[in-house]
C-alpha cells in the first residue's frame, strides 16, 4: 500500500551548517514526485532525511517534522532501520553486491532484515521482485550469475528489485540514470511509470526532460549563493511547473538561463 509523506519546516544540518531551510512539502501516494535544482541546493540531502539515510553522516541531523501516513519518522522510539525498510532507496550509480548471484542480490535485503524464508517462498520473492523490476525475462536463465555481469542498465534494475522485495510503501531515486546510456535510461522510465500504481516515488534529477516525462509533481530547489542553505521555490503539478511556474527563479531554471 503506497503512503503518502507530509514534511513541515523541515531544517536540516551538517554538524552547525544549515543544509537545506524550511521546506514543507506534501507526497502524494501513487505518483511520483520530481526533484530539480541546480548541482549543490540539497535536493539529494533533502532526499535522504525522507528514510532517514541522512543521519548516517556523522553529525547530520534534522529539525522539523517528515511524517508518513500521519506518523512521524522521527517521533521517539521509531526505529530508523524499520523506516528504511518501508521507504526503499535506490543510489545514482547501480551497487549490486559484486560477489552475489542475481538472486542472492534481490535476497539481500530481506535476508539482512533476518527475515527467515523458505527456499520456495525466496524463488517466488525473486521472480516477482525481478518481474516488477522488469528485469525477470532477461535474467531467467543465469539466476546463479554475479549480479556485477549485467549491463549497467540491467544492473541499476536489479537495484530496484532489490529495493522491491523488501515490500516497502515508497521509494526514493536519487538520480537513477545519471550514470545510464538513453536505451536503459527509457527503460528505467517506462518502469518508474509503473511501479507508480503500488509504490510513491521520490526521483532527484538533473534532466528536465525526464522529469516532464516521468513525474507527476515537480519541485523545484535553489541555492542563493555558496555557504547559503538550499530551499524548495516552488512545488506544483510538472505540467503547471513546465508551462507556467509562478517563480521566475523556476522559469530560469527550466528554460536553461541558469544552472
Amino acid at each position: 500500500m503506497a503512503k503518502r509523506i507530509d514534511v513541515k519546516d523541515l531544517n536540516i544540518y551538517y554538524s552547525d551548517f544549515l543544509a537545506v531551510a524550511d521546506v514543507s512539502v506534501d507526497i502524494e501516494p501513487n505518483s511520483v514526485t520530481a526533484f530539480i535544482g541546480p548541482s549543490g541546493c540539497g535536493k539529494s540531502t533533502f532526499l535522504r532525511t525522507l528514510n532517514r539515510m541522512h543521519e548516517v553522516i556523522p553529525g547530520a541531523r534534522v529539525e522539523g517534522k517528515v511524517a508518513m501516513d500521519g506518523v512521524d519518522l522521527y517521533g521517539e522510539g521509531v526505529d530508523p532501520v524499520a523506516v528504511r525498510r518501508s521507504i526503499g532507496m535506490v543510489f545514482q550509480r547501480p551497487n549490486p553486491f559484486p560477489t552475489m548471484s542475481i538472486a542472492e542480490n534481490v535476497l539481500a535485503g530481506v535476508r539482512l532484515n533476518n527475515r527467515r524464508i523458505s527456499k520456495g517462498d525466496a524463488q517466488d520473492l525473486v521472480e516477482s521482485s525481478l518481474r516488477g523490476s522488469n528485469l525477470w525475462n532477461e535474467v531467467k536463465d543465469r539466476l546463479t550469475r554475479p549480479g556485477s555481469s549485467l549491463s549497467g542498465g540491467q544492473q541499476q534494475r536489479l537495484c530496484i528489485a532489490r529495493a522491491i522485495a523488501v515490500r516497502p510503501q515508497v521509494l526514493l531515486m536519487d538520480e537513477p540514470c545519471s550514470a545510464l546510456d538513453p536505451i536503459s535510461t527509457l527503460a528505467i522510465e517506462d518502469l518508474i511509470s509503473e511501479l507508480k500504481d503500488n509504490y510513491t516515488i521520490v526521483i532527484v534529477t538533473h534532466n528536465m526532460q525526464q522529469a516532464a516525462r516521468v513525474s507527476d509533481r515537480t519541485a523545484f530547489f535553489n541555492i542563493a549563493g555558496s555557504g547559503l542553505p538550499g530551499r524548495l521555490i516552488e512545488v506544483d503539478a510538472t505540467s503547471t511547473m513546465f508551462s507556467s511556474p509562478r517563480e521566475k527563479a523556476t522559469e530560469d531554471y527550466i528554460s536553461g538561463r541558469f544552472g
